[in-house]
Parts: structure tokens; sequence; C-alpha cells
């Protein structure tokens, strides 16, 4: 296949094996780096049973901070067929699992929807994603996708282009973010747990308290029923530990000021991570569990 599935519009050729001028360097063959029950998301999200968390390999971003990126960057993993796929989404379905929460997901989403189409479980479908997506890409899940779990990274082009070398990355997830609510423009839940609607993410980065309430506020005036998670677990990661300004925590007086602004808004739909959260628990052992 000639792949334009996300904004980097690649045209790369990528096979069962290989991967020819792609951003995400990942083959068609869906690699994943674990398959487990997974507490670390938005309570309504995890809840008691925990999140059915498949972490695909690879991604497109290609963010200087990311936690993740010993799957995201060096590509561990392990590659499954599509009928694995399928099983995967069933055993987590059986073991409890309050979703099929697919994280990472963009370029496999050819993968994921043959894979739904062998088996579609029974529990909420979750788009676990950096926000860097293809409208035309998105509107492909509508018969798939219960709950979209984006991230809003940027709103300032310059930062997007040096930590995510994605210039246009505001104005993509914008858009993103506005097909995700025509999809799911109501949150559903089913005794404290999501069943339908949109999570939109924001990482606190250092000196960017502006930027957050900047986000902030357009998901407030433009996803009204959305629910907003601020997430401080913020930590100088990968080449970040050696860049200027973003290689340390946040402190709790940038925390503090994102944090007061969004309680003296009146807005009701939302998760505040709490600052003590800046700590190595939350990154997952890519240990090929489940897969």
């Amino acid at each position: 296949m000639l792949c334009n599935l996300c904004p980097r519009q690649c045209n790369a050729l990528r096979n069962e094996t290989q991967n020819i001028g792609g951003v995400c360097s990942m083959p068609e063959k869906p690699v994943l780096a674990r398959a487990a029950l997974h507490f670390g998301e938005e309570p309504s999200i995890s809840g008691k049973n925990g999140s059915g968390t498949v972490f695909f390999s690879g991604c497109s971003l290609h963010c200087v901070f990311c936690q993740n990126s010993v799957i995201s960057e060096n590509n561990k993993g392990k590659a499954v067929t599509i009928n694995k796929l399928a099983d995967i989404f069933k055993s987590l379905e059986a073991k409890g699992a309050h979703n099929i929460n697919l994280v990472t997901p963009t370029h496999y989403v050819d993968a994921i929807i043959c894979a739904l189409n062998i088996y579609k479980p029974k529990i909420p479908i979750v788009y676990n994603s950096s926000g860097f997506e293809n409208v035309e890409t998105l509107k492909r899940l509508e018969k798939y996708v219960d709950i979209f779990l984006m991230d809003f990274k940027y709103i300032d082009e310059q930062k997007a282009k040096l930590y995510s070398f994605a210039f246009d990355y505001p104005e993509i997830c914008k858009n993103a973010l506005l097909e995700c609510y025509r999809q799911q423009p109501k949150c559903i839940f089913e005794g404290g747990i999501m069943q339908k609607g949109v999570i939109v993410r924001h990482l606190l980065l250092p000196q960017s308290t502006r930027d957050a309430i900047t986000i902030f506020d357009w998901v407030n005036k433009n996803l009204p029923n959305a629910y907003f998670s601020l997430m401080s677990q913020y930590l100088p990661l990968y080449k970040a530990k050696n860049m200027p300004i973003i290689n340390r925590k946040i402190t709790s007086r940038e925390y503090n000021k994102v944090v007061d602004y969004i309680l003296s808004s009146g807005f009701e739909n939302c998760y505040i991570q709490n600052i003590s959260s800046a700590t190595k628990e939350y990154i997952p052992d890519f240990d090929f569990t489940g897969i």
C-alpha cells in the first residue's frame, strides 16, 4: 500500500514487512509491544477492572519528550496477524476490561478496521491518539470507535515544530478534534465508565501555561460536551533531558496557575492530574505481555 493515513502524507510504500519512505517506519502488518489491563488512564477509562490497552509500535509524530520512546522511536515490538489482533481484543474483553484502548493506532487504522470486522467487542473501542490525525482517516472509524481519547499537545506552531517536527500540528489537531466531536458529540457513562464520547488531553509543559489555558479555552468553546484532561506527569525524557526549557518538570506555580484557571471557568467536565504524578510509574513495561 502507498500510505497517507497521517498528516505527514509520506506516500510511503508499506507492505507486511517493510516501510519504504515513511515517517512512522512501520510495516503494514501491526506491531505490538504490550496488550494488557492498564490502570493509568482517566478514571472513567480505567475504572476498577482496567482498560484493555493495546500498545502499537511506531509513531508519526516523534515528540522529543516521548515517555514511550522505546516503542515509538526504537520500534520495539512483535508483529502479529490481523486474526491475532482480533483474538487479542477478544482476550482482553474476556479478562473484564472496560474497553479496548488502542494506543498510537494511526498508522494501523487499516489493520484495526480489518480486525474489528473479524471480532467487534461488546465493550467500547477507545482511539488513543496524539491528535495528529487526518480527518479523512478519522471518518473511516465512525462505525468502529466509541471513545476518542485525543491529545491536544500544542497551540503554538513553533513549539510544535521544535518538539514534534510538525509546525502544522495546531490546525490539524483542531480539525481532527472537531471531527471526533461530530462523531461522538455526547459523553455517555454506565456505572461511572465512559461508553461514548471525547476526552481531550493536554500535557502541561514547562513555560507553557498560556498555551495550556488557550487550549482549554478552545475546548470549552468548541467541544462543550467533551471532557478536558489536564496532565501534569511531564518528565524530561528521551531527547528532552538535553534541551533548554523542557529539561525539567513543571513547577507548582505553573501547575497551580492552570488549575486555578480551569476551576474558575465553571467548566465541569474535567480531569486534573495531581502534580505528584510526574514519575516513571506511568510508563508501562513493554515486555510483550499479551501478544
